[in-house]
């Protein structure tokens, strides 16, 4: 199978490479792309280095999927021409998430949408899918009336860039270097919390919040589902972290709960506070799962759970969702 990877050079298109070798996609021919000025660099794939070429030089070798990691503009101009010739676009950024013609995907939750005809399809916001992988199986039990989400997410999710300011700042603040480092944030990261994570609205919420709101319903199909969000960056690098306080229409029982969340495709619970265990971004990274702890009931008002949630942003929040849509799409000859 022919597989290009758009984007191979940045955090999560390396991310990308790497996911595909270690679950053993079957690339028989890999070919990175990204923009003009990393054309004829190298980058390695299980041991063989592939050189990087353009869109349009990827086009014309007629890859059978192409995952997308390359930005919402690059998606935009690229993922049609890719489709047109006939290729599946697997597409990591917000572009196309909210087209209602496009299928947005968590394939532990709604894989069997695709069909053949499906060119370009969405990949969702790496805190939204952690949050509905976790969601998922307990809104078929209780179904769920509110969501009330704040995250703590990874320098990671906003690029190599946000990784060189804070260990640039860090670097500072330990030894006192005066070295040049980017500022990837109007603000210091280090040591420091920015309650804004991407552009702010007409409503008061960024861009990132409402991305929850919207895609959450159209993954789970509900349109009755209300969310609220607040997004945060924190200076951690392992992961993105929620805490989650979700109403239902039923009532529910703890230990059931945590039997649903047991079984739940993907989800790891870790919840004895007795010996003090409960999710880390630490202990998720370089994890595929989505990690969910502190569970208890809310005791301010009737059939509302509070959990914390948390995941590798770059693997399940990004890379490994795309290849997993990509093996789904293979083992049920869909490419």
């Amino acid at each position: 199978m022919k597989v290009a990877v758009v984007g191979a050079t940045g955090l999560v298109g390396t991310k990308m490479l790497q996911v595909l070798a270690e679950r053993n996609f079957p690339v028989d021919e890999l070919i990175p792309v990204a923009s003009e000025r990393s054309v004829g660099k190298e980058v390695e794939f299980k041991g063989k280095a592939y050189k990087v070429v353009t869109a349009i030089d990827a086009i014309a070798l007629k890859p059978d999927v192409a995952i997308f990691s390359a930005g919402g503009s690059t998606s935009l101009e690229q993922a049609p021409k890719f489709a047109e010739a006939g290729i599946t676009v697997i597409d990591n950024s917000s572009a196309w998430r909210m087209d209602p013609t496009k299928k947005l995907v968590v394939p532990e939750i709604n894989a069997h949408v695709l069909t053949a005809e499906d060119k370009i399809i969405a990949n969702p916001n790496c805190s939204t899918i952690q949050m509905v992988v976790a969601l998922n199986d307990l809104h078929k039990r209780y179904k769920i009336k509110r969501i009330v989400v704040s995250t703590y997410q990874s320098v990671t999710g906003t690029g190599k860039k946000a990784v060189d300011q804070l260990m640039g700042e860090r670097g500072k603040a330990m030894n006192g270097s005066s070295g040049d480092y980017p500022m990837a944030y109007k603000y210091p990261i280090d040591l420091n919390a920015i309650p804004q994570i991407d552009v702010f609205l007409d409503n008061g919420y960024t861009k990132e919040e409402m991305k929850m709101v919207n895609e959450t319903r159209k993954i789970m199909g509900d349109d009755s589902i209300r969310v609220t969000a607040t997004t945060v960056r924190i200076p951690v690098m392992g992961g993105h972290s929620e805490s989650v306080n979700v109403e239902f229409e039923k009532d529910f029982d703890l230990a059931e709960v945590r039997k649903i969340l047991s079984a739940t495709a993907g989800v790891v619970l870790v919840d004895d506070t007795a010996t003090q265990q409960y999710p880390m971004p630490k202990d998720a990274h370089e994890r595929d799962e989505v990690f969910v702890g502190r569970l208890r009931r809310d005791e301010t008002q009737p059939n509302t759970l509070n959990m914390w949630i948390v995941s590798d942003n770059l693997r399940k929040g990004a890379a490994t969702n795309a290849v997993q849509i990509a093996e789904y799409l293979q083992e049920k000859n869909l490419l």
